[in-house]
């Protein structure tokens, strides 16, 4: 397996993300109550997602995890406090509230796609089989973060295709 090929499989972790905002296609006015639903089905599987790796990581040592759990909550409340702090903050051509939503979760998936892309590449080095397997499930959890980042744009007037550009944009340090 050649680097080129490992980016390639990155890459494709990456695209997979933009899928999270397909179903806007479809659903071109959502309500409030279905707009809670898709909320609640994406943060239950990221939260899922994430209690599994909290049961793995107390192997490594809990004061270990609970470290890393403190740090994460620290930068996040740090960066909303920095983002809330901004004068005349526009991003995305959204007024300084829902940029501090968009930038925030757009700064935490991005930030965590580093980790995902470090195991892709290292997965490789187990083999194509083991890394092909890794690829793919990376792939299918990275659909409901662009379903979330998704859910923050699209009812604040961003299209499907901006919303999908912003959700890969999320995943692009896995390559």
């Amino acid at each position: 397996m050649t680097v080129w090929n490992v980016f390639i499989a990155a890459m494709i972790t990456a695209l997979a993300t933009g899928l999270g905002a397909l179903p806007f296609l479809y659903f071109t006015h959502i309500s409030k109550k279905w707009l809670g639903i898709a909320n609640a089905g994406a943060a239950g599987l990221m939260l899922g997602a994430s209690l599994g790796l909290i049961v793995e990581g107390i192997g490594y040592g809990f004061w270990r995890l609970v470290l890393g759990m403190a740090i994460g909550l620290v930068l996040v409340v740090v960066a909303r406090r920095l983002f809330e702090g901004q004068e005349g903050l526009d991003v995305a051509s959204l007024d300084k509230i829902n940029a501090v939503k968009m930038l925030l979760i757009v700064g935490v998936m991005t930030v965590h796609s580093f980790a995902e892309g470090i195991g892709v590449g290292v997965s490789y080095g187990d083999g194509q089989t083991f890394g092909n397997l890794i690829t793919t499930a990376i792939a299918i959890h990275n659909i409901p973060e662009g379903l979330a980042i998704s859910l923050v744009l699209i009812p604040r007037g961003k299209s499907v295709w901006q919303a999908a550009g912003w959700s890969i944009f999320s995943s692009l340090p896995q390559p």
